[in-house]
């Protein structure tokens, strides 16, 4: 099987039914298989599911397990060759699939990658691209792994060298919205680490992609729409110890032990400059 897609739905049932449709489309002419996870939806999507779309495989969690765990549920079960993680707040273009597909079978060191990101006017998002946001620089540049992410941790107005929106990159994260990984590298790195609830699970995954010798890219040439989502408490206590545990749990995992180099003749960890097309 060549891909498995996997949304995680915690309430976004109206979400769900925009993006799987779009994604059955994408994959046709692709063997695929849908897996869907909900995280103890009560807005009606697990009967949503069940009525409009019997093909998709459903885990149906009692209680939000959060993203990590939910994803790494369907990733245990998954059997394509590639993996997409998919926002159910998302569509994606009719091509989309098929060309990151054959991106990822062209470029045999590519972990993963993350695709152009629009709005729902078209505007582009950065995001997509600068996956990592201030908040978690200023955590690199204070522990000390700021070399890790080295196009990430620059001063804005020093990104000289940052290629447009419309350049295929490597770059240093995955965005959580939209990552299409390599199985076989996951069975490398191992999967999420699910201390991370909601956040700073994509950044820890990238970074060990990146620490066993593959490459993480943004791909340009097609694109997904993100729709609007959840109005979103940055001054919830939820927020407040999800978003800045994560980081205290990255800092802890790398700052008093940092992982062990594994790599066998694959290139460079940190090659002197990004592959850019």
């Amino acid at each position: 099987m060549k891909l498995s897609i996997i949304l995680v739905n915690h309430n976004s049932c109206n979400g769900l039914r925009l993006a799987i449709p779009s994604l059955i489309k994408a994959a046709r002419g692709i063997t695929h298989e849908m897996i869907v996870v909900d995280n103890a939806s009560d807005d009606g999507s697990i009967e949503m599911l069940a009525n409009e779309f019997p093909e998709v495989k459903l885990i149906a969690n009692s209680k939000d397990e959060g993203l990590s765990k939910a994803n790494n549920q369907a990733m245990r079960l998954a059997k394509g060759k590639y993996i997409l993680l998919f926002s159910p707040e998302a569509v994606s273009s009719a091509i989309t699939l098929e060309k990151v597909t054959h991106f990822m079978d062209q470029h045999p060191l590519a972990g993963g990658l993350s695709i152009r990101m629009v709005d729902y006017n078209g505007d582009y998002i950065p995001g997509s691209k600068h996956a990592i946001n201030n908040t978690w620089v200023s955590l690199f540049k204070l522990c000390g792994l700021a070399s890790y992410f080295p196009k990430s941790c620059l001063p804005i107005n020093k990104r000289k060298d940052w290629v447009e929106e419309f350049e295929t990159t490597e770059v240093d994260a995955l965005n959580q919205a939209c990552m299409l990984l390599r199985r076989s590298v996951l069975k490398a790195t191992g999967l999420f680490d699910e201390r991370f609830f909601s956040f700073g699970h994509n950044l820890d995954l990238s970074y060990r992609i990146r620490l066993h010798g593959f490459k993480i890219y943004y791909y340009s040439k097609t694109y997904i729409i993100q729709l609007p989502g959840k109005m979103v408490d940055k001054f919830s206590w939820d927020y407040i110890r999800h978003f800045y545990g994560a980081m205290f749990i990255f800092a802890a995992k790398y700052l008093f032990k940092l992982p062990v180099l594994n790599i066998d003749d694959i290139g460079e960890l940190h090659p002197s400059s990004y592959e850019i097309e």
